[in-house]
C-alpha cells in the first residue's frame, strides 16, 4: 500500500502492508486501517456496540423499533448488534476527502446551561466494521494527529503495536455519555442508502448522515425535507437546498457523502424523519427516504463532557 498524498514529482512511498479483513470478532485499539469508502488512513481508539435498525431487511415482529407518529410506512424494524469504532484520522488525508466527508471534527456541548457553547475534537470519526481495511506499519508514529501520542504508545511486543495510554482510558470514561454510539438507522431507496447515527449532547442532539450511491447512475442531492416531532406536541417541517451548504454529486468514482448537523427540541425527546430530493443526469427527480430515528435524552443524570484537556 502506497501513499497518494505526496508532493508533485515525488515517487510513491510504502506506508504499510494490508492485513486480512476480520469477518468475525472486532479490531483492537491501535489497529491501523484504510477507510474503504473515503480512503483516509486512521487508527482505532476503541469499539462501540450499536443497535443497527436496517429497514432494508424484513425482520420478525419482535424486539422491533416502532414507527414515530406521522412517519412514512408502517414497518417495524428489529435492531441487531453491530460494531462501530471511534477512530483518529490522519490529518494528511483530510484535504483529499473534504468534498466527500465532514471529517474535520466531532462536536460536543460544553455544558448544560449554555446550549450554544459547542467545542470540537478535530479528526475524530465513527467507522463501521465493514469500512475498515486493516494494515500494519513499521513506523512508530504512522498516523499524524495531535492526539495520537497523547492517546497511544508504541509497544512492539503487542499486536497491533499501539496500546492505549491512561489518558485515552480516562478520556473515554469521562466522555462516554457524549461519545456513545447506541443506535444506527439505515434505509435504501432506488440504490441510494441513507445511514443516520444520532447522539445526545445535553439539551441538543447531533446526527451524522451518510448517503451512498449503490448503483451506477450519477445523481445529485438537491433538497432536504425534514419532519421533526417533539413530545411537547409540536411537529416542525424544515425544507432547504442541499445539506450543510452543499449539493453533493454521488457517482461510481465518489459514491458517498457524509455530514453532521444538530437539532434542539422543546422536550426531552422526539423523532425525526424525512426525504432527500435527488436529481438524475436527465433532470428527473426522485425522493430518498431518511429512516425515522429517535431523539432520546436518556443521559440527563450524567455530568457535562470534559473535552480533551491534559
Amino acid at each position: 500500500m502506497s501513499s497518494r498524498n505526496r508532493p508533485e514529482g515525488k515517487i510513491l512511498e510504502t506506508v504499510g502492508v494490508f492485513e486480512a479483513v476480520k469477518q468475525h470478532g472486532k479490531y483492537e485499539t491501535g489497529q491501523l486501517f484504510l477507510h474503504s469508502v473515503f480512503g483516509y488512513r486512521g487508527i482505532v481508539l476503541f469499539p462501540w456496540h450499536a443497535r443497527l435498525y436496517d429497514r432494508d431487511i424484513t425482520p420478525p415482529m419482535t424486539d422491533s423499533k416502532p414507527e414515530p407518529p406521522g412517519a412514512h410506512g408502517s414497518k417495524e424494524v428489529k435492531g441487531k448488534t453491530h460494531t462501530y469504532y471511534q477512530v483518529l484520522i490522519d490529518t494528511r488525508d483530510c484535504p483529499h476527502i473534504s468534498q466527500r466527508s465532514q471529517t474535520e471534527a466531532v462536536t460536543f456541548l460544553a455544558n448544560h446551561d449554555d446550549s450554544r457553547a459547542l467545542y470540537a475534537i478535530p479528526g475524530l470519526d465513527y467507522v463501521s466494521h465493514e469500512d475498515i481495511l486493516p494494515y500494519n506499519s513499521t513506523e512508530q508514529v504512522p498516523i499524524q494527529h495531535e492526539l495520537f501520542e497523547r492517546f497511544l504508545m508504541y509497544n512492539p511486543a503487542k499486536s497491533p503495536p499501539f496500546t492505549a495510554r491512561d489518558t485515552l482510558k480516562a478520556w473515554q470514561e469521562k466522555n462516554h455519555p457524549w461519545l456513545e454510539l447506541s443506535d444506527v438507522h439505515r434505509e435504501t431507496t432506488e440504490n441510494i442508502r441513507v445511514t443516520v447515527i444520532p447522539f445526545y449532547m445535553g439539551m441538543r442532539w447531533r446526527y451524522c448522515i451518510r448517503l451512498e450511491n449503490l448503483g451506477n447512475e450519477v445523481v445529485q442531492l438537491r433538497e432536504r425535507h425534514w419532519r421533526i416531532f417533539s413530545l411537547s406536541g409540536t411537529l416542525e417541517t424544515v425544507r432547504g437546498r442541499g445539506v450543510v451548504g452543499r449539493e453533493p454529486v454521488l457517482s461510481k468514482e465518489q459514491p458517498a457523502f457524509q455530514y453532521s448537523s444538530h437539532v434542539s427540541l422543546q422536550a426531552p425527546s422526539g423523532h425525526m424523519w424525512g426525504t432527500f430530493r435527488i436529481e438524475r443526469t436527465d433532470g428527473s427527480h426522485f425522493d430518498v427516504r431518511i429512516p425515522p430515528f429517535s431523539l432520546e435524552s436518556n443521559k440527563d443524570d450524567k455530568a457535562p463532557p470534559a473535552g480533551y484537556t491534559f
